[in-house]
């Protein structure tokens, strides 16, 4: 089933197309003994790819590409209004450093309304769809994701006038989402904190980081004493204001990393704090405040 593309349905269908991908996770870890289905390893044709471009398609894309936007046209080669950063062959699949730059500003009159983040090859291949406002300000975003094979990576950046800006990156890395996780500090999944890397800019928009500790568990990793797949747990949505109003508000998926980080903007108003609101897939809520004035927690 094709997923409407435009009309009063089209955020719902993009919702929709996330819940089903993690309620089919999700399923899967609870059918028979709670282990993940055994598939049999297959190779690549030929080798694993070496030479693919940047902007070149792939037969997962396509499929994607008509489920969430239909025959809506992608215009694709517009650095000012959308670009994507990711390292050719990255350190880590289980930490791909990805920077969204958008040179639009975000003003009430035009602005970037969504954003929509791809790994082609991936498990669950929507890691990201972010709903955004004008507050804030520029829509810079960063964060990390797993990458589970030679993938193309892509933004898809939805403009209030209805307009849709694509770009893409190749990245020659794999095992993203089978990467052993990090157990050292269970007591402290969930807490979730601000920071202000570059300090407060009063007369533009501020960069901020929120991360989450969290384990983003895909369900495809093996605990490495009992030697059982663990039952996928993640973040599922992210809320972000300042005071009364949204600055952005993110569905995500387990191909986000482990304790999922993400950096953007923000218009600073004084006296009006920032606050996060997490939702993760056991329906366990966390939340923080952070006063930008005086850099604390509050």
């Amino acid at each position: 089933m094709v997923s409407p593309a435009v009309g009063p349905d089209a955020d719902l269908a993009r919702r929709a197309w996330l819940q089903r991908s993690a309620a089919s996770a999700l399923s899967a870890a609870t059918l028979g003994t709670g282990l993940w289905p055994l598939h049999p390893a297959r190779a690549a044709p030929g080798g694993l790819p070496s030479n693919v471009g940047h902007g070149d398609s792939s037969p997962q894309w396509e499929q994607l590409r008509e489920r969430l936007f239909g025959h809506q046209r992608l215009h694709v080669g517009s650095p000012g209004l959308v670009q994507l950063s990711v390292p050719l062959r990255a350190a880590y699949g289980a930490s791909v450093p990805v920077k969204i730059s958008s040179h639009l500003p975000q003003t009430p009159e035009r602005h970037v309304r969504r954003l929509t983040l791809l790994v082609d090859k991936n498990p669950s291949p929507v890691a990201a769809v972010l709903t955004l406002t004008p507050e804030l300000g520029q829509a810079d975003f960063e964060t990390r994701l797993r990458v589970d094979e030679y993938s193309h990576i892509r933004v898809v950046s939805e403009l209030s006038d209805g307009s849709l800006h694509l770009d893409s990156r190749y990245v020659k890395v794999s095992g993203g989402c089978s990467a052993p996780p990090n157990r050292d500090a269970p007591q402290l999944i969930g807490r979730t904190s601000f920071r202000l890397p570059a300090g407060l800019h009063a007369d533009g928009p501020t960069p901020a980081e929120v991360t989450v500790l969290h384990p983003n568990d895909t369900g495809f990793e093996l605990n490495q004493v009992t030697l059982m797949f663990i039952p996928p747990h993640f973040v599922r949505s992210l809320r972000v204001s300042r005071g009364e109003a949204l600055l952005f508000d993110a569905d995500l998926d387990f191909s986000i990393s482990e304790n999922p980080t993400w950096r953007f903007h923000f218009l600073h108003r004084p006296g009006e704090r920032l606050g996060a609101e997490v939702l993760d897939t056991r329906e366990q809520h966390f939340s923080a405040r952070f006063d930008p004035a005086t850099g604390q927690a509050s």
